[in-house]
């Protein structure tokens, strides 16, 4: 099993990264209407405080399902964020 440690780098790193794609499409496009970029990060913000909060609970039976469900929530996640940048 990765480390806590590893999979909260992954985390952080996975939806910063989409995060600053989004800032270099709206600096790409500054004429176009940023309010649909400002939606996928927030969503990102939001995707970024859950995991981190579902990572850190306690008293978790089975640790490993639970980080393994939590790395897959994460794949599923910046794939659905990397499709709604694509659109824009």
């Amino acid at each position: 099993m990765a480390s806590i440690k590893n999979l909260k780098k992954d985390i952080n790193y996975t939806l910063g990264d989409l995060i600053e794609e989004c800032y270099v499409w709206e600096l790409l496009n500054p004429k176009e209407d940023t309010k649909k970029s400002e939606a996928i990060i927030d969503e990102a913000i939001v995707t970024f405080d859950t995991l981190l909060d579902k990572l850190n609970a306690k008293g978790v039976e089975n640790k490993k399902a639970h980080f393994k469900a939590i790395k897959a929530e994460l794949e599923a996640k910046a794939d659905d964020l990397v499709s709604k940048i694509n659109k824009l």
